[in-house]
C-alpha cells in the first residue's frame, strides 16, 4: 500500500492518479483541494504532517510499504514574506515523517526542488545553494533526510524535479496567474527583465518518474528530475498569450 502526503495539491493529486488506490493523507490548506481528487480512486484521510500522533495512528492503521511527500509549502513569495510555515512545515514535517520511518520502517520518498542549487548549473553532486526561505526550508529537510540514513538506517531517498506545470495547479504560479490575468485583461507581472531561465517537466511525467523510482530508487541517493524544456519566463508567458490568442499586458517588476 503506498501513502500519499499532500496527495491533494498540485504534484500529489497527480501522483494519486498514478497509483492504484493509494491513501492520501492532506491537511486541505489553501493549496490542497478534495476538488483535485474528483474521479481517482483513493482513501482520504484529513490530516497535517505536524501532527505526529495523528499521522502516526494513520500509519499504524494502513501499513503503508512506501510513503511519497508532497506536503510542503511551495511559493517562493511566500516564504519571503513569512518565512515561518516554510520551516514549520517543510523542516519540522519532513523530520516527523522520518521519525515514523525509523519507528515502522516503511520505504520514504521525500519530494524535494531543483531550487535547492540555486542559479548554477546543477548535478546531484553540485552543492546545496539556496536563494530564498523556500529553497533553504526544502534544503534543510533534504540533509535531515540524508542524516537519518546514515544514522539510523532509514530507508528513504530525495527527488527533485525541475518547474512543474500541468493541470489543477495553484494560480499562484507563473503559467496559471499569467493565463488567468491575460484573459481577465489584467496586466501579467514579469519579475526583472523576463529572461531567467527555467527547466520544465510537465507534472504527470514527473508522478510516473518518482512512482518508478518508489521501486528502484537506492537509500540515501539524490535523484534530480529535469525536463529538458529549457525556456525563459518572457518566451513562457509569451507562449501562453499566443495560445489564448490574446495580447498581454505585461508589467516588469523588482525581481
Amino acid at each position: 500500500m503506498r501513502l500519499i502526503l499532500g496527495g491533494a495539491g498540485f504534484i500529489g493529486s497527480a501522483m494519486t492518479r498514478t497509483l492504484h488506490n493509494p491513501v492520501v493523507y492532506d491537511a486541505l490548506t489553501y493549496a490542497g483541494r478534495r476538488e483535485n481528487l474528483t474521479d481517482v480512486e483513493h482513501v482520504f484521510v484529513k490530516g497535517d504532517i505536524l501532527d505526529i500522533r495523528f499521522l502516526e495512528t494513520v500509519i499504524e492503521e494502513y501499513r503503508p510499504e512506501v510513503v511519497f511527500n508532497f506536503a510542503a509549502q511551495t511559493h517562493v513569495d511566500r516564504s519571503i514574506a513569512d518565512p515561518q510555515p516554510f520551516i514549520q512545515t517543510n523542516v519540522q514535517g519532513t523530520v516527523n515523517i522520518l521519525e515514523l520511518a525509523r519507528r515502522h520502517h516503511f520505504r520514504y520518498v521525500h519530494v524535494s526542488t531543483d531550487e535547492v542549487y540555486g542559479e548554477q548549473e546543477a548535478d546531484e553532486a553540485s552543492p546545496l545553494r539556496p536563494s530564498s526561505p523556500y529553497s533553504a526550508s526544502k534544503a534543510s529537510a533534504d540533509m535531515f533526510v540524508l542524516a537519518y540514513v546514515r544514522t539510523y538506517g532509514v530507508d528513504a531517498f530525495i527527488v527533485r524535479p525541475s518547474n512543474n506545470y500541468g493541470p489543477r495547479q495553484f494560480p499562484e504560479k507563473l503559467i496559471p496567474k499569467s493565463l488567468l490575468r491575460m484573459l481577465a485583461g489584467k496586466e501579467v507581472p514579469i519579475y526583472g527583465d523576463g529572461k531567467q531561465v527555467r527547466d520544465w517537466i510537465h507534472v504527470e511525467d514527473t508522478a510516473r518518474i518518482i512512482a518508478s523510482l518508489a521501486d528502484k530508487g537506492e537509500a540515501g541517493r539524490v535523484y534530480n528530475i529535469p525536463g529538458g524544456q529549457l525556456a525563459t519566463n518572457i518566451e513562457i508567458v509569451s507562449a501562453i498569450a499566443e495560445i489564448a490568442g490574446v495580447e498581454p499586458k505585461l508589467k516588469f517588476v523588482a525581481d
